[in-house]
């Protein structure tokens, strides 16, 4: 099992939320004019490029051979399942709504640690998920009528499939390099949505060719800092940092789209974000004030 190094986790979880929220702003801007499943294979391939070289660099290519193969599949396909649903919402939802209900991921890796992981997840994180559900149903209202429903849908399918391909990093880090789960992740992401997308392949636009320059290099960073992440951190100590996307995403709607979600997004919004606050401070505590955890 790799040595648990909580700092260095939660620094390159804030630089992955970062660099994933500026990814996230590129696909918004993509996917009206493509389909979803391409905008998901565009994501794998603008980065892979940008990845191998990465790999290279680091001297650890030797290690992309050396992999569990069946969980590398698994990822591969939630990767495409995930970012297609994803790219589907943002059409119609503003960043900012489909984070809100997105925040539901970090909810189910910190509850899924424990049974999966063996991490220790005691009373108080618990009381935070179930605080963090109750603001999800606020964002999706019980009816569902406050938003468009299959694109709502859409994004807690792809929070369900980050969820556990978070989980299967962490399993994955026992055996496997950081640089193989990257570089496997972005070639089946982008060669199987592709195969997928041919039939129906879109051509790409010039005026888009800069689009997927900044989508290639803000992916291949948030990919390298969040597989860093999940890899030296506990996954329950990492996954609450997700819900600072918000105010990245917030920023984002209101510069580039002029759009701001509505009273009850933000409210709910703000419960999510009350429970991942605390929970970040549970984890922050000294050592002292807390159980042990493994390394």
């Amino acid at each position: 099992m790799p040595q648990t190094d909580n700092r260095r986790g939660i620094i390159a979880m804030l630089l992955a939320v970062v660099l994933f929220t500026l990814m996230d702003a590129c696909l918004k801007l993509l996917s009206p004019h493509y389909p979803p499943i391409q905008t998901a294979a565009l994501r794998g391939l603008a980065s892979l490029p940008l990845v191998t070289v990465w790999v290279l660099s680091s001297g650890r290519a030797a290690t992309l051979l050396r992999i569990r193969w069946r969980l590398h599949l698994f990822r591969g396909v939630l990767g495409i399942a995930m970012m297609a649903s994803f790219s589907y919402a943002l059409r119609t939802l503003p960043l900012a709504t489909a984070y809100s209900l997105f925040f539901i991921a970090p909810l189910l890796i910190t509850a899924l640690s424990g049974p999966m992981l063996g991490e220790t997840v005691g009373r108080n994180r618990w009381i935070a998920i179930a605080c963090g559900l109750l603001g999800m149903l606020v964002v999706l209202r019980p009816t569902g009528a406050g938003l468009q429903l299959l694109p709502a849908l859409a994004v807690l399918f792809a929070a369900a499939g980050y969820a556990f391909s978070a989980i299967t990093v962490r399993i994955l880090a026992r055996t496997d390099s950081t640089q193989a789960m990257v570089f496997w992740l972005m070639l089946l992401l982008g060669g199987g949505a592709a195969l997928v997308a041919a039939p129906h392949w879109v051509p790409i636009a010039p005026a888009h060719w800069w689009i997927l320059a900044a989508l290639g290099l803000c992916g291949t960073g948030g990919q390298i800092a969040i597989t860093t992440a999940f890899s030296k951190g506990e996954a329950s100590v990492i996954a609450p940092l997700e819900y600072s996307a918000l105010a990245w995403a917030l920023g984002l709607d209101l510069l580039l789209w002029q759009a701001l979600p509505d009273g009850m997004t933000l409210l709910g919004a703000a419960i999510i974000v009350a429970a991942g606050i605390f929970l970040i401070r549970r984890e922050t505590a000294p050592k002292a004030a807390l159980p042990e955890c493994s390394p």
